[in-house]
């Protein structure tokens, strides 16, 4: 679990102190909001999970099951459970990783790697956290729902996670990109 305040991978200095004031105050800002977003993302997985188990239960010994679970466990915690974490994965330097080539390269090549790794998915998730947003307008102006068992779910206001998680997961990584920097500089 990540500790009380942010210090994650990059960005301390090389002497244990940080690389910049102003960059610590904006990574300790964003410390709630990622947490928050994981206890989030932990509860709905939770609740999935008894919601599916009653419903299964109560299919097979009673012939009673529970109207909606398809669609409020895909809509809502799914996108949840799935999306939230991000920000915090990539704090925790959680993410995946195969290094099966790139431990060969020099410590400077693997810097570099590194990098363009962090370039390339700040880029992919500028993009995606736009369309979600984008996405997320539309769905809430035409108030999206889904039909289930005779009921409707209104599933638009689950279209905001999306660039909720991206922008967060994007703040931070830009942080971290500034914090890598910093360091290297000063290096």
């Amino acid at each position: 679990m990540a500790s009380d305040s942010i210090s994650a991978p990059g960005l301390d200095t090389p002497d244990g102190g940080r690389p910049d004031d102003g960059h610590n105050r904006l990574t300790r800002w964003l410390n709630p909001p990622i947490r928050v977003s994981l206890w989030v993302a932990i509860l709905a997985g939770t609740l999935m999970m008894l919601n599916v188990t009653v419903d299964v239960l109560g299919r097979t010994l009673f012939n009673l099951p529970l109207p909606g679970t398809t669609e409020v466990v895909s809509a809502y915690y799914m996108v949840a459970a799935a999306y939230l974490p991000w920000a915090w994965l990539a704090l925790n330097d959680d993410h995946i990783k195969v290094d099966l080539f790139t431990r060969m390269l020099s410590p400077r090549g693997q810097y570099l790697q590194d990098l363009f790794a962090k370039l390339a998915t700040i880029l992919y998730l500028a993009i995606f956290t736009w369309q979600a947003w984008i996405m997320a307008i539309q769905q809430t102006e035409k108030g999206e729902v889904w039909e289930a068992a005779g009921f409707y779910v209104a599933v638009w206001p689950t279209r905001w996670l999306l660039p909720f998680a991206g922008a967060l997961m994007l703040l931070y990584l830009v942080l971290r990109l500034v914090g890598d920097a910093l360091r290297v500089r000063r290096a």
